[in-house]
């Protein structure tokens, strides 16, 4: 959908297991929503003559599309220890092949790869300084930045230099690095991205999201933490024992992107040591509590969703309305179409109006003449939130109100999530004047939650730990307002 923003990226590290990339393979699939531009994976492994080695395979298009079982089970990409990577780009030409993650380099310590989920904000003064002393770059990505800034590191120890380069990087990252000997992850200072740690047998896994191990029949470990460097060699397989850093300077506020919570990780996830569906469950629930559609006339109200992403905050809403004594029900009244392809091309207007009906379809039988609340996570630019509403008023519903679980998007993200321009967000189109927005979506009454309402919904966590700059404005890092994806392409 056009009207989302974009997922940043997922990642997926193992280390110590037999079949390293098929279990690599599935871990992807369950983060497939993270990024669908394109995929890959590397392996460690011994060559004939008893070296490491690594073994990459990676291209556009999905992770059903990017491998085959003669990469997967016929020793393309053998070993015991892997990272991957899904992609969808947010620094970096979207259509350039050597784009793709993870990045394989040898240098003086041997092999190094990377896969990296986040977006660095000093990038550009990075890359100038590293142009300027002789660097050459076969990217256009930030991430590509980091191997850099290892391999030129002075220090000695493998470690060091990777905590060196940490140490001269800004902004989001969750990185995943794989060396001749190690798998190696780290978190940035503020926790903008999540990363965990998951268990199989005696192997490590480490993921963006807890599903990735569910798939792999591993068991969640711990998130890793803000600033922390995590080490998984053959000592830690051994001793059961994992080795681990804290290399931020200062200790720092964390700063989870709330988004997370909101739209982007699976509702079977467990994300900054959370899990998705209670919070996502709660965002409805304090919906309805501030924002509640009372029984009209007598008549049940009926809760539907913008599946699939609004469906948890759907079911809190409609139990808190319950709860109220609001007469109510929660229904299916749109299905959603999961089976368009990724190059589906909609050039005009009414073939936008196309996409939209062939995404989505409604249930007439279930809409007709009733009062509607649709739940919806977000509106980016209101485009298909304008012509989900034309499709529902084809049903003959009595009213129809829409109910957001998240304010209004007013301002670009620079750590990792992909808007449009601010010129484009429905919010600053109409200066967070919530009735002109009603009046362009054409719904009978629109609400979203507040900054602070949102905040509420954040159990088990202090409110000044999240990021809200899509929302406030207010960045945790000092940001160039002149990045965009394509800043270092010819």
């Amino acid at each position: 959908m056009t009207d989302k923003p974009k997922c940043f990226c997922g990642v997926f590290g193992i280390y110590g297991a037999e079949d390293a990339a098929i279990k690599t393979y599935y871990g992807l699939h369950t983060l497939q929503h993270r990024g669908q531009e394109a995929a890959g994976i590397v392996t460690s492994s011994l060559n004939s003559k008893g070296k490491k080695v690594f073994n990459l395979h990676k291209n556009f298009g999905l992770v059903s599309e990017v491998f085959n079982s003669q990469d997967l089970f016929e020793g393309t990409l053998k070993g015991n220890s892997a990272i991957g990577h899904n992609r969808y780009s947010t620094t970096g030409s979207a259509d350039s092949e050597k784009n793709i993650q993870p990045f394989v380099v040898n240098y003086r310590l041997g092999n190094l790869a990377i896969a990296h989920n986040g977006n660095l904000t000093n990038a550009k003064q990075i890359r100038e300084r590293l142009v300027n002393e002789g660097s050459i770059f076969q990217t256009t990505s930030d991430s590509e930045l980091v191997l850099h800034l290892i391999a030129k590191s002075k220090l000695e120890n493998q470690i060091d230099q990777i905590i060196d380069a940490l140490n001269q990087i800004e902004g989001a990252y969750s990185i995943v690095l794989l060396t001749d000997d190690k798998l190696i992850a780290a978190r940035d200072p503020h926790g903008f991205r999540p990363l965990c740690i998951g268990k199989l047998n005696g192997s490590y896994i480490i993921a963006s999201e807890s599903c990735a191990f569910d798939i792999n029949y591993a068991t969640y470990v711990r998130e890793i933490n803000p600033g922390e460097l995590v080490i998984i060699d053959n000592d830690v397989i051994k001793n059961q024992e994992i080795k681990s850093f804290n290399f931020s300077p200062s200790k720092i506020n964390n700063k989870h992107c709330i988004f997370e919570f909101i739209y982007f990780s699976r509702p079977d996830s467990k994300v900054f040591g959370s899990n998705v569906d209670k919070i996502r469950r709660k965002l409805g629930k304090v919906l309805a509590e501030k924002h509640a559609v009372k029984d009209r006339d007598g008549d049940k109200v009926i809760v539907i969703s913008v599946p699939d992403s609004s469906n948890t905050a759907a079911i809190g809403y409609q139990s808190q309305l319950s709860k109220q004594g609001v007469p109510s029900r929660l229904d299916i009244g749109l299905i959603r179409s999961h089976y368009i392809g990724r190059t589906f091309i909609l050039p005009g207007q009414k073939e936008r109006e196309t996409g939209v009906r062939i995404k989505f379809n409604t249930v007439k039988g279930v809409l007709e003449n009733k009062t509607l609340v649709l739940i919806d996570d977000s509106i980016v630019r209101g485009t298909t939130s304008k012509q989900l509403v034309k499709l529902l008023r084809e049903a003959n519903p009595k009213e129809i109100h829409l109910r957001i679980s998240s304010p209004p998007i007013k301002y670009p993200c620079f750590y990792g999530m992909d808007f449009p321009s601010r010129e484009e967000l429905i919010a600053n189109k109409f200066n967070t004047e919530i009735d002109k927005i009603r009046e362009f979506l054409e719904v009978d009454s629109l609400e979203y939650l507040t900054i602070d309402e949102m905040l509420e919904a954040m159990v088990d966590h202090e409110k000044e730990n999240f990021c809200t700059a899509c929302f406030s404005g207010e960045y945790p890092i000092k940001v160039d307002n002149n990045i965009t994806k394509e800043i270092y392409d010819n």
